[in-house]
């Protein structure tokens, strides 16, 4: 590689270096960490559940809708079977 191409990467790699440092030290990083705390104690103070709580809560209800449709046909079953006084 000849010493200009070598120069320009070089310079090249310390401005995306000099870059990265301003942005990281901006207000904008700040404001954004500050967004995301904000966001984030706003979400904690809903009565938010998880996908996975959500997910494992309904196949419960479904479990559980079967179940009584099984116990009513039963009980159904069984009073239409008792004798009647």
């Amino acid at each position: 590689m000849k010493a200009p191409d070598m120069l320009k990467q070089t310079l090249a790699a310390q401005m995306v270096a000099r870059v990265s440092e301003v942005l990281a030290a901006s207000p904008a990083r700040d404001a954004e960490k500050n967004l995301k705390a904000g966001l984030t104690a706003w979400l904690a103070r809903l009565d938010l559940v998880t996908r996975e709580e959500f997910d494992v809560q309904a196949q419960a209800l479904a479990h559980t809708r079967v179940r009584m449709q099984e116990l009513e046909a039963r009980l159904a079953r069984l009073e239409r079977d008792a004798p009647q006084p």
